[in-house]
């Protein structure tokens, strides 16, 4: 437990900005995390690739590798390190680009400290919600249906036998809706379960997480059989297989 504790607060900073990563580094130093930093992408995503971090602080717009190309590397390989960017770009379809590539929350320059603290310390509760949860609530818990297999203690899915990789929020997603076979959830009852109703999401990312999920369950993702849209509603899985 010790060690876990430590990791989370071993945060990594990756930003190009000299002055704010010294203005970055002495506040969250200040509120008791231990802080790395890197200067540009190729640099920031070595040292996140060779550190345990409990979190990592993501510029947009990088030298030698963007912040976006940054995070499709780490989620190539890591679902679970919550990553928070912060950029300059502040239209809705970047931050939803972001999101729907693996982000956990997205904060646009110019910020406040104090808010930049407080989405951090939201992003460790969640992460420690979710594996309570997955090791209290749950145990473990197996949802057998059809060709989808689901180990909620291990957070471990199959398709037909074969393992499948999933994101944070693509599993958290897909265990809202397969745990009750036959309920209807709106768009919206979706972002409060899965991305908490404080979050700065928006309805057409749950579009974008179901058609990223059908591509990875599904057999044929256009006539999806598990995961059913509810038109004009929201979405549902099948009762087929209880």
């Amino acid at each position: 437990m010790c060690a876990q504790v430590a990791q989370a607060k071993k945060l990594l900073v990756i930003e190009d900005d000299r002055e704010l990563i010294d203005l970055l580094t002495m506040h969250l130093t200040a509120e008791g995390y231990q802080v790395d930093a890197a200067a540009d992408g190729e640099a920031g995503l070595r040292a996140f690739q060779s550190g345990q971090y409990g979190l990592v602080i993501l510029d947009w717009m990088l030298p030698s590798l963007s912040g976006i190309d940054v995070l499709r590397e780490i989620r190539s390989g890591d679902t679970r390190t919550p990553v928070l960017m912060l950029t300059a770009r502040g239209e809705e379809a970047d931050k939803v680009l972001g999101l729907e590539l693996g982000c956990d929350d997205y904060l646009t320059k110019p910020f406040s400290i104090r808010e930049l603290t407080a989405r951090i310390k939201v992003l460790h509760r969640r992460i420690e919600r979710a594996e309570e949860l997955a090791r209290i609530s749950s145990g473990d818990r197996i949802l057998d249906l059809g060709p989808l297999k689901i180990d909620h203690g291990k957070r471990k899915v199959q398709v037909g036998g074969e393992p499948v990789q999933l994101t944070v929020k693509e599993y958290d997603l897909l265990y809202t809706l397969a745990s009750r076979p036959g309920r209807t959830f709106s768009r919206r009852q979706l972002l409060d379960l899965v991305w908490d109703q404080d979050s700065d999401v928006y309805e057409h990312t749950v579009n974008s997480h179901v058609n990223r999920l059908r591509n990875k369950v599904e057999d044929n993702p256009n006539r999806p059989r598990l995961i059913l849209t509810v038109w004009g509603i929201g979405y549902r899985f099948t009762e087929e297989f209880l």
